[in-house]
Formats: C-alpha cells, sequence, structure tokens
C-alpha cells in the first residue's frame, strides 16, 4: 500500500509528460460562427453522411496503422458532449460533418445568405474542418478549422494527442 502513491505519482507524471510532449504548435484554429445564433437551443446532434478522411494513397493524412476517422469522431463525440449536446439520430438539432485532408467541398456546406457566418472559399490543404448545420434550415451555424503540417512517422499516441487537441481547441468556441 505505501508503494501505491508513488506508483500513481508515477503514473500521472508520465501521462502528463506525454500530453504535454505532443507537439501542437504548428496546429492553427480557426472557427466560424453566426453571431445572432442562441447555440444553447441546440441540445441533439447526429452524424451527417459525408463525413470523411479524403482519399489518401500514400498515407499523407491517414496512415495505415491509425484509424482515423474514428479517433476525430470520438474526439468530436467528447467535446459536443462537453457542452451538453446529445447524440439522437432520430431528431437531432444539428448534423454532425467533418473532413480531413483535402478537397472539403465534398462537405456541400449551403450558406444561409440572411446571416453573417463567412466560410472561406479556400481551404488549406492539411486541415480538419468540422461543420455543424442545423437540422431545420439546412444552413451551417459553425464551423472550426484546424491547420497544421502533415507529420509522417508519428506515433498512434502523438495522433491521437494531436487530433484531440486540435477539436477541443476548436470547441471552446462554440
Amino acid at each position: 500500500m505505501k508503494y501505491l502513491r508513488p506508483l500513481t505519482l508515477l503514473i500521472l507524471l508520465s501521462f502528463i509528460h506525454a500530453c504535454a510532449s505532443t507537439p501542437v504548435n504548428d496546429i492553427d484554429i480557426e472557427t466560424y460562427s453566426t453571431t445572432d445564433i442562441d447555440y444553447a437551443h441546440y441540445k441533439t446532434y447526429a452524424w451527417g453522411t459525408n463525413s470523411q478522411v479524403q482519399f489518401d494513397p500514400i498515407g499523407q493524412w491517414e496512415q495505415p496503422t491509425v484509424d482515423t476517422d474514428q479517433d476525430i469522431r470520438t474526439a468530436i463525440n467528447h467535446a459536443l458532449v462537453a457542452h451538453k449536446l446529445v447524440q439522437d439520430n432520430e431528431n437531432p438539432d444539428l448534423l454532425v460533418t467533418y473532413v480531413a485532408g483535402v478537397e472539403p467541398s465534398t462537405l456541400e456546406l449551403k450558406e444561409d445568405p440572411d446571416n453573417d457566418l463567412d466560410i472561406p472559399a479556400s481551404l488549406p490543404k492539411a486541415a480538419l474542418i468540422v461543420a455543424l448545420t442545423d437540422t431545420k434550415t439546412g444552413y451551417v451555424v459553425w464551423l472550426g478549422q484546424a491547420v497544421g503540417n502533415a507529420r509522417q512517422q508519428e506515433s498512434i499516441g502523438t495522433i491521437r494527442n494531436r487530433i484531440k487537441y486540435a477539436v477541443n481547441e476548436m470547441f471552446q468556441s462554440y
């Protein structure tokens, strides 16, 4: 029992060091949202059908040993739950879509001409873009973008920590 406390402290310090040593200084976050929407009235979400890591034949965005799609979905789920949203596939208030890699046009985002949300026309190549769309109007109400260097040969833990960091930073503004 007397060794349990030092062992627990050692494990905790190792975890903190692993998180602190994840390289994230190259990740830039931007979010776009409308100023006239009360996000508190959104209570539920579901996943849109066109979320994906883009086709990547050379492994630049998605390494073969990592299920990046699942890691991104998990990080987004955690961020949405932290904001008190509940997944509801039957009657959601929001649809969640994302794209990582290149060609963000696959999201098929529809801008509301009557509000001030300005979705950038040119999105960067090495990016994770998350969009929240109001299911009643079909308009995007929030968009987060994380831009970073594509880093090859990273450990699975580093890749997952970079994804978590990017998603958590994006949702700070929600």
